[in-house]
């Protein structure tokens, strides 16, 4: 063998080794990098896993919370209406119309309806997420009970005098448990109050204010133009025909009435009526159900009495005769000079007297002239011929009421303040602070004011857009001989309804007002401020340069013949909001985008009313008292429990 063959062979076993050597590595390096890639995966799977069952845990913990709610809602509804249930429709004078025991045999019910697993997947729910719930819990304590209105007092239970209002108010929790697909269970507690307002139905020939009304028409002729739709709160009442239209939805929170058996019903092939209230095709909502073919109900025959109210605070036909000789004997003006005896075409006057003593002090009323019964008691402002009027609050006072009233180039300031018992009015330069403030001098004489114009009101306002015109505390009511034109905003210093719905408000004591529809009544809020607009044979117009335009008060135009409405005369406003109510002989055009009329519940409750306002007698359909029921549940506590 050469030396060459041996070098030959030699590098080849080093060539050799080398190329074993390499494949073990390679095969190392595969097996760690499938060992990752194994790792990666599955920690992508076990990731992915993760997600999918925490996200299916957190939806199915929502979806428990949610069935939880449901159930603590349908509960507290369930709840209220076995009370409500309690209520005869009718019922004797001095009798408490909610049996004592009621709130125990209510929560029975509830404790014993869900205390199985209920489902929340029926009717239009029938395709939503699956839940159910379960009551855990409820209770509903005994009530605070108030009887009031009507010269009534003493307790529910033992009554004095005759309520024409029972207010409850009772405390209620309720516990649920709500759960979904899988086994996670959600537990919820809610607590709270239900108020239950009881209102006694006038007996037979009993007065009844219109303002008891949220709209009344005089005049309404079936398969005429059809009532506006929306959520219409209050009573309703025609001595006419109601017309109602497919082309939206209807909700009446009050009861619907009519003179008329049948309702005019107006679709695309025309209108037709019926007394069925369950039309194919139209979306009625009936709250408080509805009284066909009822009693008229009889209209004033004038405004007398509101023009006595400023004489006498009585307004109740005791001065048999009002003319220049009787206004007279009981009005003055600033300058203490009475009425002109041949009558007066312009001017501002008080019922006043001046003392004989020495020096004479100017006194509210009418001696010495009043009836007996009034002596010494006065009830407002009498303004002879056209004028404008603004309310305003009294600057640096939480009574008083300033009312600026001007005719041509002359402009009277009446200055009402009960904290200083003193009635002042101011002409020019000249002034005179009167002892006494008006009242309504009945059996409890309040303090009260009617503003009559013996000719048009061509101007009606509060101090401007979206400020306070009306006091707390203050009742007035501005009556006009012919028209009043409203021209700016009139508000309550304190608005004593919702109008949003589940509204809360602020500071309110209880509170107020979550999970409640609009026009609710908000308690701390009813300070007894009210107003009432009042002209028997004009009409109430609107003419404002303001966008949205806000009255809060009743607004009656209405008579025996008369032909009043409530009408824009101006240009076309953005929204028109009432807080009270619309009482009217005819329907007139609003000119108005939208106009919501939130009706003043207080006006359902005791007999309370505007000072003087119109009034009527009722024909109820029962010979004892007829009840009208208002809830509201106010929601103190919400808790989610683990």
């Amino acid at each position: 063998m050469t030396i060459a063959q041996n070098s030959r062979d030699h590098v080849s076993q080093q060539v050799s080794g080398r190329g074993g050597g390499s494949r073990g590595i390679a095969l190392i390096l595969t097996l760690l990098l499938l060992t990752v890639m194994v790792a990666m995966t599955l920690a992508m799977v076990i990731s992915v896993t993760s997600d999918t069952l925490i996200t299916r845990y957190y939806r199915n913990f929502r979806s428990s919370f949610y069935a939880a709610d449901s159930g603590v809602n349908i509960a507290r509804q369930y709840m209220l209406s076995q009370i409500v249930a309690a209520i005869p429709t009718t019922f004797a004078v001095n009798v408490q119309p909610i049996p004592a025991g009621t709130e125990s045999a209510a929560a029975t019910a509830v404790s014993t309806r869900y205390n199985g697993t209920t489902s929340i997947n029926g009717g239009q729910a029938a395709a939503s997420w699956p839940g159910k719930f379960q009551i855990t819990g409820a209770t509903l304590g005994a009530p605070t009970c108030t009887p009031s209105g009507g010269g009534g007092g003493g307790t529910c239970a033992a009554p004095t005098g005759s309520p024409t209002d029972y207010n409850y108010i009772y405390p209620y929790t309720l516990t649920a448990a709500g759960q979904a697909l899988a086994n996670e269970q959600q537990n919820m507690q809610d607590a709270g109050t239900f108020v239950v307002n009881v209102h006694v139905g006038p007996a037979a020939g009993t007065s009844t204010s219109f303002a008891a009304w949220g709209t009344f028409l005089n005049q309404y002729a079936q398969c005429s133009n059809p009532f506006a739709p929306g959520y219409l709160t209050g009573p309703f009442f025609t001595n006419g025909s109601w017309t109602l239209t497919n082309s939206g939805s209807y909700t009446f929170t009050g009861k619907l009435g009519s003179v008329s058996p049948t309702i005019g019903w107006n679709n695309s092939d025309g209108c037709y009526g019926s007394a069925n209230t369950n039309q194919t095709g139209f979306s009625t909502n009936f709250q408080q159900g509805v009284n066909l073919g009822a009693t008229a109900i009889p209209l004033p025959v004038n405004d007398f009495s509101q023009k006595e109210a400023v004489l006498d605070g009585l307004g109740n036909g005791s001065i048999s005769t009002i003319n220049s000789t009787t206004l007279n004997s009981y009005l003055k003006d600033v300058n203490a000079t009475a009425y002109p005896t041949g009558g007066a075409s312009s001017g501002v006057f008080l019922p006043y007297y001046m003392t004989s003593g020495s020096p004479p002090v100017a006194m509210l009323g009418s001696a010495p002239v009043p009836p007996s019964s009034s002596a010494g008691c006065g009830g407002g402002i009498y303004v002879e011929g056209d004028a404008g009027v603004t309310i305003a609050p009294l600057a640096g006072s939480s009574t008083g009421q300033v009312y600026t009233i001007v005719q041509g180039g002359t402009t009277t300031l009446v200055t009402i303040d009960p904290a200083t018992n003193s009635t002042k009015i101011a002409k020019g330069g000249t002034s005179k602070t009167i002892t006494g403030v008006p009242q309504q001098c009945v059996t409890s004489p309040s303090s009260a004011t009617m503003l009559y114009v013996n000719g048009n009101v061509t101007s009606l306002s509060g101090p401007g857009q979206g400020l306070a015109a009306i006091q707390d505390g203050t009742a007035v009511t501005v009556t006009a001989a012919n028209n009043v034109t409203v021209t700016g905003d009139i508000l309550y210093k304190t608005e004593p309804v919702t109008t949003t719905q589940n509204q809360i408000v602020a500071g309110s004591n209880p509170p107020c007002c979550n999970n409640t529809p609009a026009d609710t009544l908000i308690p701390s809020n009813n300070h007894g401020q009210v107003l009432g607009i009042f002209t028997a044979v004009g009409d109430i117009q609107m003419n404002t340069s303001q966008t949205n335009l806000e009255i809060d008060g009743s607004l009656a135009m209405i008579s025996q013949g008369g032909s009043g409405g409530w009408i824009n005369t101006g240009g076309s406003i953005n929204k028109v909001t009432v807080v009270g109510g619309r009482i009217a002989n005819q329907a007139k055009v609003c000119n108005c985008n939208s106009r919501s009329i939130y009706f003043d519940v207080r006006f359902s409750q005791g007999g309370f009313a505007p000072p003087w306002f119109p009034s009527t007698t009722v024909a109820p359909s029962a010979s004892d008292s007829v009840t009208l029921v208002t809830t509201t549940i106010q929601r103190t506590q919400w808790l989610d429990l683990y």
